[in-house]
């Protein structure tokens, strides 16, 4: 089956910096988009944070553009987010999102990792 595990969250002082990956596993036959989303403690909904399409198409919320960066290895069918110049407000749960076409489903179907925490503190 599809998998999404994400790694690379922890805790940063303002001003830091991370990075976070995500690796997409199982019989994948193509990821359209990928993606990162945060939910703030206590918040609802997640939040798209940024997106990258198979062409290298990229968007990103007004609050983390100059500051987060987003890419991907399609031949690792990984995701990455750059993560400068943090902000206490980035603090979260970071998702791993992707649409994946593979073997086991018909179309294209919404998959998500468990999240990975990013703190920041000032």
């Amino acid at each position: 089956q599809v998998q999404l595990v994400e790694s690379g969250g922890g805790v940063v002082q303002v001003g830091g910096s991370l990075r976070l990956s995500c690796v997409v596993s199982g019989r994948i036959l193509s990821l359209p988009k990928m993606a990162w989303y945060s939910q703030a403690p206590g918040k609802q909904p997640r939040e798209l944070v940024a997106a990258v399409t198979s062409a290298g198409d990229t968007n990103y919320a007004d609050s983390v553009k100059g500051r987060f960066t987003i890419s991907r290895d399609n031949a690792k069918n990984t995701v990455y987010l750059q993560m400068n110049s943090l902000e206490p407000e980035d603090t979260g749960l970071y998702y791993c999102y992707a649409d994946v076409m593979n073997v086991y489903d018909i179309g294209i179907r919404a998959y998500w990792g468990r999240g990975t925490q990013v703190t920041v503190f000032s």
